[in-house]
């Protein structure tokens, strides 16, 4: 089997009340862009953190009392490399300020940093909840933007609510919320992902998009267009002109888009749908389901169509093909009748 992503947790509940504070600010100390930090909880400071490390980034996700927090130009010596910190509000209100700028940010607003630079953060819970927040830590190196086309942006708030930055949101959530479900192996393209969307969504908040190189672009409206196909599977309507309409592009460009990608956009839905249709096939729990109903749930409308898509790709009918998987359970679905009779799906 697959190992797991790297991470690790760190959790103050596992000490005494009264040491839990020192363990935070000894753990804290160890990571980019450490900060002094200021709690009116430092008697019981119950806090959570989960490292993940993602190719050439790390992710943090926190969980913590209300605190204060600043970076000074002492810490900064003390660091062996700086990086960008991109910092997602998930619960409470955050406030960042660097070199004379202020950002507020609320539950799904980003806001970005820069480490070497002396900095400021609050963030305050809302009322007897903690205060939660993911943390990415970026190489300078790891972004196609110059540093000083990015200074514009430090402690800014910037939407995560929509366009790259509500799919960036996504992804962080998603990626965080269940680390174990994604392989070691797969890192470095998590984290290539993950760099080419920061790349974008940071690009247009800029004055101009022409900042982020054309392939970075290409990749990230890619992944746009792989979620939003993901999202509307089950949509029988589904198609190249659905999905170039959505997103504001010509059906020709959403056809190059796909060129480098082995595959074509028709033939990509079709695959991600007849993926859908395998896993719900071989799932116990829906054994009594017809295999009819789980075709259309995924956006198949016609039941010849789907035969000989499923055949064409499993060289066997969706019925073989569930029975093979659910051995040796035994299936009592509305199907009982058509798998007695001999008649093939």
């Amino acid at each position: 089997m697959d190992a797991a992503l790297s991470r690790q947790i760190f959790d103050t509940e596992q000490v005494p009340a009264a040491d839990r504070f020192g363990l935070w600010l000894d753990r804290l100390a160890s990571t980019p862009g450490s900060m002094r930090v200021r709690t009116d909880h430092a008697d019981d400071f119950r806090a959570r953190a989960e490292f993940l490390e993602l190719g050439r980034m790390q992710v943090i996700r926190h969980r913590y009392p209300s605190l204060e927090g600043i970076r000074t130009r002492k810490l900064i010596q003390r660091s062996e490399a700086d990086c960008y910190v991109l910092a997602l509000t998930l619960t409470g209100t955050g406030v960042a300020g660097q070199d004379g700028q202020r950002g507020v940010c609320q539950p799904g607003d980003f806001t970005f940093y820069d480490s070497a630079r002396p900095q400021q953060i609050t963030h305050h819970a809302d009322g007897a909840q903690s205060a939660r927040a993911i943390s990415a830590f970026i190489p300078y190196d790891s972004l196609p933007l110059s540093h000083q086309r990015l200074v514009p942006l430090f402690a800014g708030r910037i939407s995560g609510s929509e366009g790259v930055g509500a799919l960036l949101a996504d992804f962080l959530i998603r990626l965080t919320d269940h680390p174990e479900q994604y392989h070691a192996a797969d890192a470095d393209r998590l984290s290539g992902v993950g760099l080419d969307l920061i790349a974008t969504m940071l690009g247009r908040n800029l004055v101009s998009e022409d900042a982020v190189p054309t392939e970075i672009r290409r990749r990230a409206l890619l992944t746009q267009v792989r979620s939003y196909i993901g999202q509307h599977l089950g949509d029988p309507a589904l198609d190249p002109q659905a999905i170039a309409d959505a997103h504001h592009i010509s059906v020709r460009s959403l056809h190059r888009l796909f060129e480098s990608e082995e595959t074509t956009v028709g033939a990509y839905i079709r695959d991600e749908r007849l993926s859908r249709c395998r896993r719900d096939l071989a799932d116990p729990t829906l054994g009594g389901r017809s295999i009819q109903a789980i075709a259309g749930r995924w956006g198949f409308r016609d039941k010849a169509h789907f035969s000989r898509a499923f055949r064409a790709a499993q060289a066997e009918t969706p019925q073989a093909y569930r029975v093979r998987h659910l051995k040796p359970a035994r299936i009592v679905n509305s199907e009982a009748s058509t798998v007695n009779s001999g008649r093939p799906y």
